[in-house]
């Protein structure tokens, strides 16, 4: 299920192909575009940080998951750092597609091959 609650669209991708490629046919997946303020409510109340962040995944069971995507920070930050913001969608996706998979960053061994598989799927066609 998709779910746009922002104003800012998000770019055209192959959502569900992906997911699929990534997770399977068979993981239930929620991904919500959502602005600065629910995603600061959000990292707030699952994190303890206050600030709004650009991506933000919960495992929900062994085979469901939700995602929210900040289109309006993801636009920003790809103006900023001269990508597109397709690009940068698609990066901070898959980004989150891997944590639901089981993939973390939380020290030097988790963040390389976090990065490496990030690699892989970012050459993938969709």
């Amino acid at each position: 299920m998709i779910r746009q609650i922002t104003k800012i669209r998000p770019p055209r991708l192959s959502w569900q192909k992906i997911k699929n490629k990534i997770l399977s046919p068979d993981y239930n997946l929620s991904l919500v575009f959502a602005d600065s303020r629910l995603m600061a409510k959000l990292n707030r109340i699952n994190r303890g940080k206050s600030q709004p962040t650009n991506v933000l995944a919960f495992e929900l069971e062994s085979n469901r998951g939700e995602i929210f995507l900040n289109t309006g920070l993801i636009r920003k930050e790809a103006e900023n750092t001269g990508i597109s913001f397709k690009k940068h969608t698609f990066y901070l996706y898959i980004h989150a597609l891997l944590h639901l998979k089981g993939f973390g960053h939380k020290n030097e061994t988790e963040e390389k091959i976090m990065k490496k598989e990030e690699k892989k799927w970012l050459k993938m066609s969709f």
